[in-house]
């Protein structure tokens, strides 16, 4: 005869560990679901890369105005034709095969400057991210043998950031609509759209794009007039579910961005672990001996000649390369990580004389710093920039001694003759 324990009270209602653990992924996607849709994630870290990358690139092309040509104009040893059949078999990008002419090439550039300036002040940042995508992929497709990495991060990056809001802080976007003059009636963001368009229509009817870029421009083209017809049109719901699907394409994009920086260490932590020199703690020894990337070679030299440092660079190298991602759960290692990559690639800037890959780097490093952080430093700048309004030098008014009364700067000083 089987006998059956009664139930404990309130034993029968309690969930099952499975059940409670199901119940906590539920509760976790809803929230972080609720988070990407409801506002823009990551504002500042978005503004920061903005600002870097568009400032290295203006960086790079102001100081390479001398040479353009020879690097990707009518006078480079990578010649039209030869850049036209290269592009022909990996299908890349880029505005300058279009035509062979030297004026040509000189208003791309010009443009790519512009568009550069355009997306570090944030004016009419969705147009400037997508022109600026454009000038970065018209030049450095053209010549795919000039760079220093830098670049190339620069390239990725520049794909990305069409899809991220970045102007929400930090730009004059921001500023005008903290003005209210954000509405739906944008003379100057129209025209700038309907030339962008009548250009890639008439580009499209030649024949100068592929399937794939013109689906990509044309399916850019529709959204952003989407985007404005909602806004002029539709304020209610519709204007609702266009930022929502905004916000999750912005959150997409940062995300990509992250997965992109972590790649990039990881890949390369992984190549140095298999090199011979990079294991016996060597490999800069041989890199501060070699001219090219040697613009201090004094200082280079003396850090090659101390074994120790030597040993503890190369393997401190190494260590945290391969390391960076496994570090970005816990906020606090996170920040001491970002500020060990950022002093390594400044070090790289200065000792092997590769100022614009550390920049870049640099950039994409700030990605992972605490929101806090960037406040504050945003708002220490925005007050020295206040400080530095609010001193006025006082002008020189010019006068003559009449004997009346005047009033200068808001003071009431007696000029009286003087006696004869």
């Amino acid at each position: 005869m089987t006998t059956h324990s009664p139930a404990t009270p309130g034993r029968a209602s309690e969930p099952s560990p499975s059940a409670r653990l199901s119940r906590g992924i539920g509760a976790a996607v809803r929230r972080g679901l609720a988070r990407i849709t409801s506002d823009v994630i990551a504002p500042y870290q978005s503004a920061v890369i903005r600002i870097g990358f568009s400032l290295t690139w203006l960086a790079l092309l102001l100081r390479e105005w001398v040479h353009r040509n020879e690097l990707y104009g009518a006078d480079s040893p990578w010649s039209w034709a030869m850049a036209r059949e290269w592009n022909m078999t990996n299908r890349a990008f880029t505005v300058l095969m279009w035509h062979d002419s030297r004026l040509w090439f000189e208003i791309v550039y010009v443009a790519a400057i512009a568009a550069s300036v355009m997306l570090l002040l944030g004016w009419r940042t969705r147009t400037a991210s997508l022109l600026f995508m454009i000038g970065v992929l018209a030049l450095q497709n053209r010549n795919l043998f000039v760079g220093d990495g830098g670049e190339d991060v620069i390239h990725v990056m520049a794909i990305y950031l069409v899809f991220t809001r970045c102007g929400r802080v930090w730009s004059l976007d921001a500023r005008r609509a903290a003005h209210g003059r954000d509405g739906g009636r944008d003379v100057v963001g129209i025209v700038m759209w309907a030339f962008f368009t009548a250009v890639l229509a008439l580009v499209t009817g030649l024949g100068k794009l592929d399937t794939g870029w013109a689906l990509l421009l044309w399916g850019l083209v529709f959204a952003q007039l989407a985007w404005w017809l909602v806004r002029r049109y539709g304020p209610g719901e519709p204007r609702t579910v266009m930022e929502m699907v905004g916000n999750v394409v912005h959150s997409g994009a940062m995300f990509v961005i992250a997965a992109q920086v972590c790649l990039i260490y990881a890949v390369s932590g992984w190549y140095k672990v298999q090199g011979s020199f990079w294991q016996d703690g060597t490999a800069l020894y041989y890199v501060l001996h070699l001219d090219d990337v040697t613009p201090w070679p004094a200082l280079s030299h003396a850090i090659a000649n101390s074994s120790l440092i030597v040993l503890l660079l190369t393997y401190g190298t190494v260590i945290v390369e391969v390391a960076f991602p496994f570090t970005l759960f816990n906020s606090r290692v996170r920040t001491i990580m970002v500020a060990i990559m950022m002093s390594m690639h400044a070090g790289i800037g200065i000792l092997l004389g590769l100022p614009f890959f550390a920049l870049a780097m640099i950039t994409a490093d700030a990605l992972f710093l605490p929101t806090a952080l960037l406040r504050r430093a945003g708002d220490r700048v925005a007050r020295a920039v206040s400080r530095r309004r609010a001193v006025v030098p006082t002008p020189q008014v010019p006068f003559r001694a009449t004997g009346r009364e005047v009033r200068l700067h808001g003071r009431a000083s007696s000029l009286r003759r003087p006696n004869r």
